[in-house]
């Protein structure tokens, strides 16, 4: 073949365009968490004498404004709503994402509409999730952000999660792009949303708190303005290091248990969705077991469960969630049981079997501990917290010990 004839053949192939299918998708964004709220169905209340039954509520034609802290920065979001728990599909009529600027107030000039595949409302199925789309907003690390939807239907509480007041407040209609929220009524529960992604580097460390009240932070004397619960407080010691990009999501549940359902569904079942179904997690900090042991009854016995699990049954439960997160390449960091002499519900054998566990978690050779008990027990008497560092009702850490909580973490193991 005359090399004219070649050199024209070989123009015409590079000239050929490749079919679209056939070239690979530009990379898409990497998500990782930097908020998230773990949740629980508020229709299915623990059977207790000492938990009242929760009253039927529903929400009618409202908006709710929720505050989110999130614990990393980045320069694109998006954010989750769930209607886990929900027995009816749930319509979101509308969305708003603004910074904050004192609650429930915030800054006009930030205020955005969310859209869901580029419309303005999305219908949820029972039992799912949804994200945002993703756009361009301007999160700082420990900056309040403000999320508002509206619920324009009556609308049964469902999937939830309690938290301290001041962090939704409700109107009545639609008030989605509102700033100023006067009149707004304060709520105990978050509701529906219960996640905030950013765009990070592929390099981005997502650390997931897991865990009881403790973890969630009741007993800490809350400021909005400030880091006070350990999972905030790490996030903080994080942030301080150089080079590194870190996020810390809080996935406590108050009153939770890791062997059986109580408040949350059990920490076995909820493992895979709370922690290892966070976007780009690395990372996991496990103390959860106090209320398996401390609210045991025997049988026959009043109390909100029946049964008296060992410290071995305990041990055994978490070595499960230790298997499942190394499966999928998350880092474990497992914590010692808090001592909790004085709390109602301490016992003497109780706290044999806090003891035991504690031991057994000390012994592993396949996660990083975190000895919260050596940290906080008080020198003098061992089976209690530092008067210091207890909240008052000798079981949950007060802010000063959620301080020593977090500095308890050797960064190290991150």
């Amino acid at each position: 073949m005359p090399r004219f004839i070649a050199a024209l053949l070989l123009f015409v192939l590079l000239a050929v365009e490749v079919p679209a299918a056939a070239r690979p998708a530009p990379p898409g964004p990497h998500w990782v968490a930097s908020w998230a709220a773990a949740p629980q169905h508020y229709g299915e209340p623990p059977p207790s004498p000492v938990i009242a039954p929760v009253p039927a509520a529903a929400i009618g034609d409202a908006t709710l404004r929720q505050q989110l802290r999130p614990t990393l920065g980045g320069e694109r979001i998006r954010i989750r709503f769930s209607n886990l728990f929900g027995d009816r599909p749930l319509h979101v009529g509308g969305a708003s994402v603004a910074h904050g600027a004192g609650a429930p107030s915030i800054d006009p000039a930030t205020l955005q509409p969310l859209t869901f595949e580029g419309r303005s409302d999305i219908t949820i199925a029972p039992g799912a999730q949804a994200w945002s789309d993703a756009q361009r907003f301007d999160v700082r690390a420990g900056e309040a952000l403000e999320v508002s939807f509206r619920l324009d239907a009556s609308t049964p509480y469902a999937t939830v999660h309690q938290q301290p007041p001041g962090g939704t407040w409700m109107l009545p209609g639609d008030a989605v792009m509102r700033a100023s929220w006067d009149g707004a009524m304060p709520s105990p529960w978050n509701h529906i949303v219960t996640g905030l992604d950013v765009t990070g580097a592929a390099s981005t460390r997502v650390v997931v708190a897991f865990g009881d009240s403790i973890t969630e932070g009741a007993g800490v004397t809350e400021d909005r303005g400030l880091a006070v619960r350990y999972p905030e407080l790490l996030a903080e010691r994080l942030a301080a290091r150089p080079g590194a990009r870190y996020a810390v999501v809080n996935a406590g549940i108050a009153g939770n248990r890791l062997l059986a359902d109580w408040v949350g569904p059990k920490g076995l079942d909820r493992f895979e969705r709370d922690v290892l179904g966070q976007s780009g997690v690395t990372d996991v900090v496990i103390l959860i077991g106090i209320n398996d042991i401390g609210f045991s009854m025997p049988e026959g016995s009043a109390g909100p469960r029946h049964g008296l699990p060992t410290a071995d049954e305990l041990g055994a439960g978490l070595q499960r969630l230790i298997e499942e997160a190394h499966a999928r390449g998350v880092k474990v960091l497992l914590g010692t049981l808090l001592p909790f002499k004085g709390a109602p519900y301490w016992s003497r054998e109780k706290e044999f079997r806090r003891e035991e566990l504690n031991r057994w978690i000390r012994s592993r050779k396949d996660v990083a501990l975190v000895d919260f008990d050596a940290a906080l027990r008080n020198p003098e008497e061992p089976q209690s917290l530092k008067p210091a560092d207890d909240s008052g009702d000798h079981l949950h850490p007060g802010n000063t010990g959620h301080a020593a909580m977090a500095d308890a973490i050797d960064l190290s193991a991150l």
